[in-house]
């Protein structure tokens, strides 16, 4: 039990998952920025920000989570364009999310 200047007192938190810990908002923000970005279809309409959820399949996440690899590794050793590798790592998560997704649900 944990209790609190104010007298308050909680449950230990030390097996419950910490989403807070886990992740990090500017990076959440910053791939919330990539997504919106990409909205935009061909045609100038715009999708569902869930669009993704309604399924693609795993070779197509596989195939393009090799190109942004590809991308980030390129970037990585060159060390040029970080504006260009934070676009490549939006993308490569975006791919590994939508792969894990797939597998989960």
């Amino acid at each position: 039990m944990r209790e609190f200047e104010t007298g308050a007192t909680r449950d230990e938190d030390d097996s419950k998952l910490d989403y807070e810990g886990f992740l990090d908002p500017i990076v959440l923000e910053r791939f919330a920025e990539y997504m919106h970005k990409h909205r935009v279809q061909a045609d100038g309409s715009l999708r569902d920000s869930d669009n993704w959820q309604k399924g693609i399949p795993l070779d197509a996440y596989m195939k393009s989570m090799f190109r942004h690899f590809i991308d980030v590794w390129i970037e990585h050793r060159r060390q040029i364009d970080q504006d260009y590798q934070i676009e490549a790592l939006c993308a490569l998560l975006f791919n590994v999310q939508g792969y894990l997704h797939e597998l989960l649900k």
